[in-house]
């Protein structure tokens, strides 16, 4: 059923075909089972039929015409609380080719990595086989792909729509006779009428949606499983437009599934989490993954009392009691966003209370906006995306500077999110609306995650994850992480790239709002100060990406690596993530730290004012909305036509950055210009000073000699990890060096920039006295040094 992905490649499959049928809203019903380190229930799905089978008909309207005899010869390339439902293992096993057809009572014959016995399948992007199925009864049945790994499936029905009580309002279009073939197309016009309900009725929307979930069963569907789909079909249903609409799965995850970690906080006490795997969600609920199946979802989760269950939704879930013992929690978003973005994390977190001093800032704090981004008026446009309740178009969020947050964090390190964290968020986010203008979601929770976070950060919708590495050795590194992931709320999430090999379009812009974030919520410094930051921030990304093109694959250092074929899908809408599974790509920051540059170029060569207007302009044009590099390079060259005449073009980008590996030819010419910053000179006497003291000691040897002291100058975070970075060049240092050197800047109390460089040099020294601060540092740390300033 799958074709075979060669394994040299580690292409990521998206194998679900949304040209055909495209998911609108997914309501998950899920229990939390700490003991067997299972997530079990029931996901519905709600569906419109997908682009390439819809057709406007001459009277302007939407008909769905018969493509799929043509299209399947191709190649695939507010709150309520679902009552908890009793699942049956379903599934029996079955030859290659055939469909399981769940009958109650029977058991649940998977294999043990839960492929229900096709041994014969293997990953890869759905061959013709996958649209239409020719040996059943002789038909061509439609075949829905979903996106599943690691999951044991139980069981598939269709939902009865048609039998909630009150949803005769969404049938009013609809002519029902008494055969089943209209009954089964009325279902379809309810889902139709309800998923496109217009922004302003989003709550009945939901309301709704809930219902539905909650209707009976109307036929159980034929499924198989294999190693990178769920492959649903019903007999006799030939095309998208007569397949059901609304269906139900019974699932549950596997404790080694890839989409969620289990493990314990820094507490010692369990919690699981999705920790931003390179297969998304995949194993954790069946899915469509690729970026253009844009839904809503909600989701109702159940745990034990004492757990803490926090996730991507718009409200501030407060924990109901179904039973003794047992809560339940429950979220909903109502902007259409990829359901890779969805993220879940469950624990015993304690919630960092607000001090008196952070108070004010929680309410819908007004701000005025710079008369640079008043001019666009942007209130009187017209939102580009699909439509859903957004918040550029509320008078009430354009004016919010500080949306409301919270902090969690693991009872022991409470204290410390009070000292470091929980004052840097309104600044932070009061910084990143000045710059941007409305913030695209209307809540944040922010959680420091368990030691084994490979990251220093991950955000989410209304959802941050931070590395427990970010909260000592002071506000600059939890500032300049907080900045960052604050940052992606526009880029990569509002916005996000129609295809995932763009990362750059994320990550580069993340980077560099970074800096312009946290330079404005450290208003005490002189514009001197920040230039001389962000110019030492400069030189350090620069050295990290250098060190990186000479010892990475060149394969791995184009940021946009399909080239022309970028956005391309297969006919049936599956595609692959190009190096999506190679290993060496998880710790790889070359999208970060080129995207970076590349935006920095732009912006020194058309000026920061200008720029900056740009973003804004770009952010409320394309909000909502998936783009590719060209959306965003042709609206920025649009702004400034007289940059053509000197050669900077879309084409000449594309040639000199995004489509090349090493280092771009651009940036070579600029490498030596950050040695004239006043703090780079700094650092480099500094280094001077280490050097020569080091040859003195040598030469002196075990004799005692009296000698001039030497003062050092005291350093930024990032001037040490500069000056540590220089003496990891020098060949020998003495004991007595180090010794010093510790002494003198406190390295045990610095941040994890910092001390992982510290630990780098008693490593290669052989340092015994530091080998306790490189215990420590592999205890706590060294995950998120793997992806050393970088973010997922």
């Amino acid at each position: 059923m799958e074709t075979q992905l060669d394994p040299m490649k580690d292409d990521l499959p998206l194998m679900a075909n949304t040209s055909y049928m495209l998911v609108k809203h997914y309501i998950l019903d899920l229990d939390v089972d700490f003991k067997s380190k299972v997530i079990e229930g029931v996901i519905v799905l709600f569906f419109e039929t997908g682009s390439r089978y819809r057709k406007t008909s001459s009277t302007g309207k939407e008909d769905c015409q018969s493509q799929f005899d043509e299209t399947c010869k191709m190649t695939a390339s507010e709150p309520c609380h679902i009552p908890v439902t009793n699942v049956s293992a379903c599934s029996s096993k079955k030859e290659y080719n055939d469909f399981a057809v769940c009958g109650k009572g029977e058991e649940d014959t998977s294999d043990k990595s839960g492929n229900h016995s096709n041994k014969e399948q293997a990953s890869g992007i759905s061959s013709s086989k996958d649209c239409c199925d020719i040996e059943n009864h002789g038909n061509k049945d439609f075949l829905l792909v979903l996106d599943c790994c690691d999951l044991s499936v139980l069981k598939v029905e269709e939902v009865d729509v048609a039998a909630v009580s009150g949803i005769e309002k969404f049938t009013r279009s609809a002519k029902l006779t008494d055969v089943s073939k209209e009954l089964e197309n009325l279902r379809n016009q309810i889902i139709h009428e309800l998923v496109t309900l217009p922004a302003d009725r989003w709550k009945e929307q939901l309301y709704y949606f809930t219902r539905c979930s909650q209707a009976p069963g109307c036929g159980e569907l034929q499924f198989t499983t294999g190693t990178w789909s769920l492959e649903i079909k019903k007999s006799g249903i030939q095309t998208p437009t007569d397949f059901p609409h609304a269906i139900r799965i019974w699932y549950k995850t596997k404790p080694e599934g890839r989409s969620v970690t289990w493990t314990t906080d820094q507490s010692g006490r369990p919690c699981v989490y999705t920790m931003g795997s390179p297969i998304n969600n995949r194993a954790l609920f069946p899915c469509q993954e690729p970026p253009v199946a844009l839904s809503t979802w909600q989701a109702s989760v159940r745990t034990a009392a004492g757990f803490v269950v926090l996730m991507s939704g718009e409200n501030s879930a407060e924990p109901v009691q179904l039973q003794e013992g047992i809560l339940s929690w429950y979220y909903y978003v109502t902007m259409p966003m990829p359901a890779s973005t969805f993220t879940i994390a469950v624990g015993c977190w304690q919630e960092v209370k607000k001090q008196s001093f952070t108070a004010a800032t929680q309410t819908n704090t007004e701000f005025s906006l710079p008369s640079s981004q008043a001019n666009f008026r942007w209130h009187e446009e017209i939102c580009g995306h699909v439509e859903y309740p957004c918040r550029f178009q509320n008078p009430a969020a354009r004016l919010q500077a500080v949306i409301p947050y919270r902090v969690f964090a693991p009872w022991c390190l409470v204290e410390h999110c009070e000292e470091r964290l929980l004052h840097l968020i309104p600044e932070c986010l009061s910084a990143a609306y000045t710059t941007l203008g409305t913030h695209p979601f209307s809540r944040l929770d922010v959680l420091i995650v368990p030691s084994n976070f490979s990251s220093l950060g991950m955000a989410s919708p209304h959802i941050i994850f931070l590395s427990q590495s970010v909260l000592p050795g002071g506000s600059h590194l939890c500032g300049t992480r907080l900045c960052h992931e604050i940052a992606h709320a526009w880029f990569g999430l509002a916005i996000g790239a129609r295809d995932w090999t763009e990362e750059w379009i994320s990550e580069g812009f993340a980077t560099f709002l970074e800096d312009i974030f946290w330079a404005r919520a450290q208003q005490q410094l002189s514009h001197d100060e920040v230039k001389g930051q962000q110019e030492l921030k400069a030189l350090l990304r620069w050295r990290r990406l250098r060190d990186e093109v000479q010892n990475s694959e060149e394969d791995l250092q184009v940021l946009r690596p399909k080239k022309e074929s970028t956005g391309e899908l297969s006919e049936s809408g599956a595609s692959v993530v190009k190096h999506g599974l190679k290993a060496e790509k998880i710790f790889m920051q070359v999208h970060y730290l080129k995207g970076y540059f590349l935006l920095r170029s732009l912006a020194r060569t058309i000026g920061e004012a200008s720029y900056l207007a740009s973003l804004r302009k770009f952010v409320h044009k394309f909000h909502g909305q998936l783009v590719l590099s060209q959306d965003f390079l042709c609206m920025l060259l649009e702004d400034i036509p007289e940059q053509k005449e000197s050669g900077l073009t879309v084409e000449s980008i594309f040639q000199n950055w995004l489509d090349t590996s090493g280092i771009p030819k651009p940036l070579l010419e600029e490498g030596e210009t950050w040695k004239e910053c006043q703090l780079v000179q700094q650092v480099s006497g500094e280094v001077t000073k280490w050097i020569q003291t080091n040859q003195r000691i040598r030469k002196s040897g075990k004799k005692k000699r009296k000698r001039d002291e030497v003062i050092f100058q005291k350093l930024l975070p990032d001037q040490l990890v500069l000056l540590l970075e220089s003496l990891l060049e020098e060949k020998t240092l003495c004991p007595r060096i180090l010794q010093c050197l510790e002494k003198t800047y406190q390295l045990q109390e610095q941040d994890a920039e910092v001390r992982h460089r510290w630990c780098e040099l008693v490593v290669k020294h052989k340092y015994v006295p530091g080998y306790g601060d490189v215990e420590k540092f592999l205890r706590e740390d060294q995950d998120d040094k793997s992806k050393s300033s970088c973010d997922c």
